[in-house]
């Protein structure tokens, strides 16, 4: 796992300070400088596959758009002061996020799911020993009442609230004290996140039973300023989609690598929730079943709009 991180920096670090090799009959050449925003305490396995994409998609859309030069912006802020400096052409040209309809009419979305629809897929870590009271749960009623806790800032405690959940909400980087304090019992996440946690914190487990699951696409932003950047990222997204190079890096990244084992989907029980904040846009997405992952569970409960 760490020798594949370090080839997914190596070529990041490649597309940082090397142009591309655009060809010499690009309708239109131009030398593009991408700036996106990296932690002050190095690039996570996290940020490394969405920083990987982006060099793939401006790789693949070279030939069209020309050569290009990916730069790191190393400042620590919560994604909302992000995607405000993205907004005001501060800094950062890219960001990725998951996406709302107030974020699409702040921000120029790339309509390309670069998790596949992932992160809506969600699973709990709890405190060890708590396994008991979520065998438990019978019904939707009984998980409503679980104190769930989720970011202030993350469109997903919105989603959670809309559906009638009950949400503690925090800064991203209290949550697990917060889980380990007792202000809540269950924090959800995406498939791919809650691995790195519970190997570092020895009194919290891996919830066994249940999935939470909405549409929650994760997309690549540039300001509105930028469509010409907006633009060139989806057509190398799309080609890279083509030609099986983006699922080889989904499939065969750090981050997902080995997920689905260990989640053990086919033993949980599914909630489908609505997400009040899905655009008609991204909605429309759902028609185009190779930009999403699918995947099996025991069984699947639509959960009727809460009132």
């Amino acid at each position: 796992m760490k020798s594949q991180l370090i080839r997914m920096l190596t070529l990041i670090i490649l597309c940082s300070f090397n142009t591309s090799n655009a060809s010499e009959n690009a309708l239109e050449f131009e030398h593009t400088i991408v700036n996106y925003n990296a932690s002050v305490q190095g690039v996570d396995p996290k940020q490394a596959y969405f920083i990987s994409l982006l060099a793939l998609a401006l790789d693949k859309s070279a030939s069209r758009y020309g050569t290009f030069q990916m730069r790191a912006a190393m400042i620590n802020m919560p994604q909302s002061r992000t995607l405000k400096m993205l907004a005001e052409n501060k800094n950062i040209d890219v960001a990725w996020s998951m996406t709302s309809i107030e974020r699409e009419a702040q921000l120029q979305a790339v309509y390309i799911p670069l998790l596949k629809g992932l992160m809506g897929y969600r699973i709990g870590i709890i405190r060890k020993g708590d396994q008991p009271q979520f065998d438990q749960l019978t019904s939707l009623e009984d998980l409503k009442k679980i104190l769930m806790g989720q970011g202030l800032d993350w469109p997903d405690t919105n989603i959670l609230n809309s559906n009638g959940f009950n949400v503690v909400p925090g800064p991203e980087k209290s949550l697990i004290s917060m889980l380990l304090k007792n202000r809540f019992d269950y924090y959800p996440r995406a498939l791919f996140e809650p691995w790195r946690d519970l190997a570092r914190h020895s009194e919290l487990v891996l919830e066994k039973n249940i999935l939470i699951r909405y549409t929650a696409p994760i997309y690549f932003f540039v300001s509105k300023d930028n469509p010409r950047l907006a633009e060139r990222i989806e057509y190398g997204l799309r080609v890279a989609i083509d030609d099986g190079s983006f699922n080889a890096m989904f499939y065969n990244h750090p981050i997902t690598d080995g997920m689905l084992e260990k989640s053990e989907l086919d033993k949980r029980k599914e909630f489908v929730l609505h997400n009040p904040l899905l655009s008609e846009k991204s909605a429309s997405l759902l028609d185009e079943p190779k930009l999403w992952l699918t995947i099996k569970t025991a069984t699947s409960i639509a959960v009727p709009l809460y009132k």
